[in-house]
Formats: structure tokens, sequence, C-alpha cells
């Protein structure tokens, strides 16, 4: 696949995981929670890190930020699945935190198919 292919699919996967951010963002259950605060701030971070570079279409740079923020972001997704239950097993959490584990696999896909 080529670098302007991944960053177009990369984009959509990360539209996914902006969902996640904005469940989490508005959840009640965890407004009180430093650590779970900060997974919807690390998604907004790493999406965020990639916008200017996809808004000029240089797809160099947008797959070197990808690369650079998803060891942060993989981190916050592992936190994520494993410590939701602490706040609540509800559906919505379980969802949201196979969702954004989800979103980083794929990303680890498609930037393994990049030549």
């Amino acid at each position: 696949m080529t670098s302007v292919e991944a960053m177009e699919q990369l984009n959509v996967v990360l539209a996914h995981a902006w969902m996640v951010r904005n469940f989490l963002k508005h959840a009640e259950e965890i407004e009180d929670d430093e650590e779970m605060l900060d997974v919807h701030r690390t998604i907004f971070d790493f999406i965020r890190a990639t916008e200017p570079s996809y808004q000029r279409k240089d797809a160099a740079e947008y797959l070197h930020r990808i690369r650079s923020k998803l060891p942060k972001l993989r981190k916050a997704a592992e936190f994520f699945e494993r410590e939701y239950r602490r706040i609540t097993d509800h559906t919505n959490y379980q969802m949201a935190a196979m969702s954004l584990t989800g979103c980083v696999s794929r990303i680890d896909e498609i930037l393994g198919t990049v030549v």
C-alpha cells in the first residue's frame, strides 16, 4: 500500500478512535478519575498531532507522527482495557475498550503494509 493510501485508511481508523474519545470525555463515571481521563486526552493528542499533515496531504509526515505517537496510544488502550471494570462493567465501556484496542490493532496492520 502506498503512503497516501495508508494515510487515508488510517484517517478512518482515527475517526473511530475519536468516537471513543468523545464517549469518555462525556462519561460522568470517570470525571473524577485522572487515570481514566488521561485515556481520552491521549486519544485527543494522538489525533490532533496528525491533523496538520493530513490537511497538507503530507503522507510521509502523517505516518511519521502516527508511528511516533502510537506507543502512547497503545499504552492508553491497554490501560483502559485492563481498568475500565473498576469503574463499571457496562456494555458501553466494554465496547469502548474493544473499539480502542481494535483501532490500535488496525493502525498496526495498516502501518505494516506501507511500502
